[in-house]
């Protein structure tokens, strides 16, 4: 099984997420990307449906198909996750986000806005009154990000321990209100190739910033969760590290130093 190293995984205890290059092959990109070309010709997009689609998943009749599926779980995707929550301890991936971009024509766009997920939206599918929290955010990008304002993945870096000391003092039950009010750090753009992969602690805030490229971006994001994550999914909120048995190391050393 393939491992992430010491200095990644404390990159991540750090900073809420990990980006690490060259994870997927070029033919399973070009595959996966072709899949989602195809459906979206063969069952196009009506306009009442797009705000549900950016919300939970474009194409979603092939969310579960095997070039999607893949891409995780015959991939060192799924080893660099297992060396984070712990060896056989995942539940296996069987479906992933479709998550496209379009340009916008606004200008200038407006600035990001993070977000947990899990919490109710009237397009998101979480019903009201849940808090429907997981494990690991597991993105792939299917298109090269060169340049920041493409659609990016972006991330808050260090709100997981913000969040974390935040629903301490207000109980997790608060997510159901809206974001923590905290004075958020600046945002984090990703950028790469396709074939890159992001590894973001759930409790990280995060979003896709506008898109004023002229290309569409193509990524797919998997939830994952460790087994038995339903018994103690707000315990979670509150030690964010209860899950992460591949993480004990960094932890350890970064506690004690």
């Amino acid at each position: 099984m393939m491992q992430l190293s010491f200095d990644q995984k404390k990159s991540l205890y750090e900073q809420g997420f990990l980006q690490v290059a060259n994870v997927v092959p070029e033919v399973m990109v070009k595959a996966a990307r072709k899949r989602i070309n195809h459906s979206l010709g063969q069952e196009g997009m009506s306009p009442e449906q797009l705000t549900k689609h950016r919300a939970q998943s474009f194409a979603p009749e092939i969310q579960r198909s095997e070039e999607i599926v893949n891409l995780v779980m015959k991939t060192p995707a799924w080893d660099y996750a297992q060396s984070l929550i712990g060896e056989g301890t995942l539940n296996p991936v069987t479906g992933g986000q479709i998550a496209l971009r379009f340009p916008t024509l606004l200008d200038p766009a407006p600035p990001p806005r993070p977000h947990l997920d899990g919490m109710h939206t009237p397009t998101n599918g979480v019903p009201e009154g849940k808090i429907q929290n997981f494990t690991l955010l597991l993105g792939v990008l299917l298109s090269d990000l060169p340049e920041p304002n493409a659609g990016n993945f972006t991330v808050w870096p260090r709100t997981h321990t913000l969040f974390e000391e935040y629903y301490r003092e207000h109980t997790p039950e608060d997510l159901m209100t809206g974001m923590p009010r905290v004075k958020m750090p600046e945002p984090h753009q990703i950028c790469g190739k396709a074939g890159d992969i992001v590894l973001v602690h759930y409790q990280t805030g995060h979003t896709a910033c506008h898109n004023v490229s002229d290309n569409i971006r193509y990524a797919i994001f998997f939830r994952l969760y460790r087994e038995g994550h339903g018994d103690f999914c707000r315990e979670c909120m509150l030690d964010i590290w209860k899950e992460w048995d591949g993480m004990r190391d960094v932890i350890a050393a970064m506690q004690s130093g």
